[in-house]
């Protein structure tokens, strides 16, 4: 049975893998389920869909965006902060040595 069940799921995945187009209808159909709030629900759809026409991009990929960003700053941060404390380092180095 529990084998009937893991080819039914993994068929299910295969069949329906053409309809990951459908998933911008999720959020606003979660938000329906949870909070029962119907205008709610057609706003955020309506700005979802407003933002992809005009960016060309969802809410998730601007979100995406930022985060990266925001990891690459850190990033640059740190290696110049470690690039300055070596400088530090090495020239008292030089110092003590003369």
């Amino acid at each position: 049975m529990v084998f009937l069940k893991k080819i039914l799921i993994v068929g299910a995945c295969v069949l329906l893998s053409g309809c990951i187009q459908s998933t911008a209808l999720l959020g606003p159909s979660l938000t329906v389920a949870t909070t029962g709030n119907i205008p709610q629900a057609g706003l955020q759809y309506i700005a979802n869909e407003t933002i992809k026409k005009e960016t060309g991009k969802d809410a998730l990929m601007h979100v995406k965006e930022i985060v990266e960003e925001e990891n690459r700053n850190r990033k640059f941060k740190r290696d110049f902060k470690s690039m300055v404390e070596n400088r530090i380092k090495n020239a008292r180095k030089k110092i003590i040595m003369n």
